[in-house]
């Protein structure tokens, strides 16, 4: 009985292992079928790719007109606004490492503060909306002062105030207390 037990148990132990080391057959080819499927036509991939580059170009340049001084700048835009996304996806290693090279550049401090003390104030983000943390944070980014709105007038959930201070300023006296007078 026993001889017959040892290469039994060895037959089982490999066959296990042959079956563990394939994986299933489904799951693989599941994930080659979409990678297909983008590849199918090329020329949507590059009108995809050159819209993008135009958003971010014009991205940079509204950042340039709108801002005064080093934080204007493409690179400490691109830096900066990396730097508030990986703070708010809680990755603070990687946004110091990207903090240090926004310093590096002569790049101001306080901007990404005040940019991610923004992002904060709007509260939650919908995951579900594509790009909704990177058009808040470039928002933000334009404005750090704005406020949310407490009225849902515009139709979007917690959508940032207008860039200009006069159109925020109305949204600002409903949705920021006001400061109490300091204790002496």
């Amino acid at each position: 009985m026993r001889t017959l037990a040892v290469p039994g148990l060895a037959l089982m132990l490999g066959v296990g292992g042959a079956i563990a080391q394939s994986g299933d057959l489904r799951a693989q080819d599941q994930t080659t079928k979409p990678a297909q499927s983008t590849n199918a036509n090329p020329a949507t991939a590059t009108e995809a790719a050159a819209k993008d580059s135009q958003r971010k170009a014009d991205e940079f340049a509204e950042a340039s007109k709108a801002i005064n001084g080093p934080a204007g700048n493409p690179e400490c835009v691109w830096l900066g606004r990396r730097v508030v996304v990986l703070m708010w996806r809680d990755d603070l290693d990687t946004a110091f490492r990207h903090l240090d090279l926004y310093d590096r550049f002569g790049c101001p401090g306080g901007h990404v503060q005040a940019t991610f003390r923004c992002l904060v104030r709007f509260g939650a983000i919908d995951p579900k909306v594509p790009d909704s943390l990177n058009s808040r944070v470039h928002a933000c980014w334009i404005n750090p002062n704005a406020q949310p709105q407490t009225a849902n007038a515009g139709g979007q959930p917690n959508a940032p105030a207008a860039n200009t201070p006069a159109a925020s300023a109305p949204a600002a006296a409903q949705a920021a207390p006001q400061p109490s007078a300091p204790a002496k």
